[in-house]
């Protein structure tokens, strides 16, 4: 990941941290719309969204754009790359957290098709990455065998993504909440394999009114510790 485009509040410290990661094929250029609209519901969020390294290869010369992992030949060999991607992004991540002096609960991860399979894995492998992952458009490689601890997972899909359709995604999302994952999936009609706009505003929705379970936990905790120190009559 050697280029990223970066946008920081001009007066004083940000109070979170969105890292975006395009999809296959494409440049930082394809998570603007989502940029946008994180930065109108939150103008003191840091905005990163970094370039995959590696040039496009499913186009003879590599095309205009980038991948974070190639995607050519069988299932075992994409893992793989799949797998071998994930380090670098949480290379990336903890160095701009920490660079912005930023808790790992105040970075939250979006991505389109390949950069939210791979946000999706990192959550997977490394905990307290981040808070929070918006995955548009995206999948599981593997089959979730955990729930990220205290990681709130937003899954946006189209229900005419034919790339890739939204049943195996509903399946993984099911298993991880019988796993105890702190998860939400929507499913838009008229909505094929794109960052649609209505998939960004149904995000926007998510992160206004969903409350981690994190959350809910520390204040039921706290009323009962309140509780404790109340005086009996």
């Amino acid at each position: 990941m050697t280029q990223a485009h970066v946008l920081i509040p001009k007066d004083g410290s940000p109070d979170l941290l969105f890292v975006l990661l395009h999809g296959a094929g494409a440049d930082a250029e394809q998570m603007r719309p989502l940029a946008e609209a994180l930065h109108r519901q939150y103008p003191r969020a840091a905005l990163v969204l970094p370039e995959g390294s590696e040039p496009f290869d499913a186009i003879p010369g590599g095309g205009a754009g980038f991948q974070w992992y190639s995607e050519q030949g069988d299932d075992a060999a994409k893992a793989a790359r799949l797998t071998a991607a994930v380090p670098e992004l949480i290379a990336l991540v903890r160095r701009w957290a920490a660079k912005l002096e930023m808790s790992w609960e105040r970075v939250a991860l979006g991505g389109f098709s390949q950069g939210a399979i791979l946000a999706l894995e990192a959550l997977q492998q490394e905990e307290q990455l981040a808070g929070r992952v918006l995955a548009f458009g995206g999948a599981y490689a593997y089959w979730p065998q955990h729930a990220p601890k205290d990681v709130s997972i937003h899954l946006l899909h189209g229900k005419d993504d034919a790339e890739l359709p939204y049943p195996a995604l509903l399946n993984a999302a099911r298993e991880l909440m019988a796993l105890g994952a702190d998860i939400t999936a929507d499913v838009l009609p008229k909505v094929g394999h794109e960052l649609h706009p209505e998939l960004i505003e149904r995000a926007m929705e998510q992160l206004r009114t969903f409350i981690p379970a994190r959350l809910w936990r520390e204040a039921v905790l706290a009323a009962a510790e309140q509780d404790k120190s109340e005086p009996r009559h």
